[in-house]
């Protein structure tokens, strides 16, 4: 019996990036996936195939369309759908190889299999094969993730109707496309398809897109998707599909009450959201009690079971990779006698459409709720110099600083590249940074992230170039 000071179950962004960080402070470790590489749904089925199906797709429309024309580049592209989910396969597979070797790296076993608790200190791992291992370890640390939600009464069977793991790999570009749900997923995969020529027909049950991201972007952005051809039915609740050999139809009613209606196309995603997994887990071995969503609870991430931990997905928090691995480090570092910490007031979030959308800290809407005063610097993209000279002038930067002290609260974008910009706002508010701060350091001109500088300059109200 094979024994660990650590036994992760779940290899995904939480899971190898705890095992990395528990191998480099000489902890015994495990690591258990059944799905056969490692790396998670955010490697395999999310995060990475998304971006590369998003970064095709924006290169295929950007030759497509009257982009590469108005640059005085004339060319006639033919979409070579295999090829650009061959690249995408490649890509991945390489991702996870590179996971692989840091686990063998850091001295990490990898085991193959779906892993169990079976009581205290206990991990059961069968593999494909049927054969069972039991791995004996002073903690066990769960990092199983999270899985789509379903959406009652429409059974997806990823041929017509697909979840997100079948909408990256739909075998042709479907001419209609209806997306069930406006948040992140669904609008970065309702992009891809977008753009590699279906008609996209987003349904919420909402009375606007992206639930919890800063009103006033989540306005602006829907009217960019709205001139690039999405077509939005809010505060619709979805009562029905039925799927045939070629198409869907999709019944819908308005939330409020009102006459029902039914849609056709291609394809239906359902991206509703995800919800942790945890079948098969054995939970109960241990006494721990998911709550109703099904997320297990923890305490600077102890479970309510001596000796077992919990991060990522499947617990509380949002459901970000980043978010995953910031937790694995604070664990692993706990479990090895030393301080770990979390500040979950700067985990940015960010949505890999064209424009992208970028976020971190309080929105408007939490600092009114809140009560706390506060200043707002604002600078449009149409005002800098580098989106200007690139054609990508839609949306604007906003900084939120507190109106007493000037510390930064939060920082909110819809624009070019705005997701790598963002960080400048984490790292600013990670040391207590003022908008002053930020509107005071030289940035290179000319580069989008002036636009950053320009909105923190308007907190005080010195904007120089709008």
């Amino acid at each position: 019996m094979a024994q660990y000071d650590v036994v992760i179950i779940g290899g995904g962004p939480g899971g190898y990036n705890g095992a990395i960080r528990a191998g480099q402070l000489g902890l015994k470790t495990a690591i258990v996936e059944g799905r056969g590489k490692l790396g998670g749904t955010c490697l395999n089925v999310g995060c990475m195939p998304s971006k590369a199906l998003l970064h095709a797709s924006e290169m295929f429309e950007a030759a497509s369309g009257g982009e590469f024309a108005k640059l005085g580049i004339e060319v006639k592209p033919k979409l070579n759908l295999s090829q650009m989910m061959a690249q995408k396969a490649e890509s991945v597979e390489a991702l996870t190889k590179g996971v692989e070797f840091l686990m063998k790296k850091n001295k990490v076993d990898y085991i193959k299999g779906w892993g169990r608790i079976d009581g205290p200190g206990k991990v059961v791992v069968k593999a494909e094969d049927g054969t069972e291992t039991v791995l004996e370890t002073k903690n066990i640390v769960i990092a199983t993730g999270s899985e789509p939600t379903p959406l009652p009464g429409v059974t997806v069977d990823n041929q017509r109707i697909v979840d997100s793991t079948g909408a990256l790999s739909l075998p042709e570009a479907p001419k209609s496309l209806i997306v069930v749900g406006a948040g992140v997923i669904g609008l970065e995969l309702g992009s891809v398809w977008k753009r590699l020529g279906a008609e996209v027909t987003v349904v919420e049950f909402l009375d606007r897109i992206l639930p919890g991201t800063d009103t006033e972007v989540a306005n602006a952005f829907q009217k960019i998707l709205g001139k690039q051809g999405f077509k939005f039915k809010l505060a619709s609740k979805v009562t029905g599909a039925a799927a045939g050999d070629k198409q869907v139809k999709l019944t819908l009613e308005p939330v409020a009450g009102g006459d029902a209606e039914t849609l056709q196309a291609d394809y239906v995603l359902v991206a509703i959201g995800r919800r942790p997994f945890t079948q098969g887990l054995g939970l109960e071995t241990v006494g721990i009690v998911p709550d109703k969503r099904g997320v297990i609870a923890n305490d600077h991430y102890k479970t309510t079971a001596p000796g077992v931990w919990v991060i990522g997905d499947v617990t509380s928090g949002p459901m970000l990779a980043h978010k995953a691995e910031d937790e694995a480090v604070a664990c692993m570092e706990l479990i090895a006698g030393k301080a770990g910490h979390v500040n979950y007031d700067i985990i940015p979030g960010v949505i890999y459409t064209k424009p992208e959308v970028a976020t971190v800290g309080k929105t408007e809407e939490d600092l009114k709720a809140a009560g706390v005063a506060y200043k707002v610097g604002k600078f449009p993209f149409l005002a800098n110099s580098r989106a200007k000279i690139n054609h990508e002038t839609d949306g604007f930067v906003k900084v939120l600083a507190d109106a007493k002290t000037d510390r930064i609260l939060g920082a909110h974008a819809v624009g070019p590249n705005v997701g790598d910009m963002i960080a400048e706002i984490c790292v600013a508010m990670e040391f207590g940074g003022s908008s002053e701060d930020v509107a005071r350091t030289c940035h290179p001109h000319p580069t989008r992230a002036e636009a950053f500088r320009q909105a923190a300059m308007g907190v005080e109200g010195w904007t120089m170039q709008a």
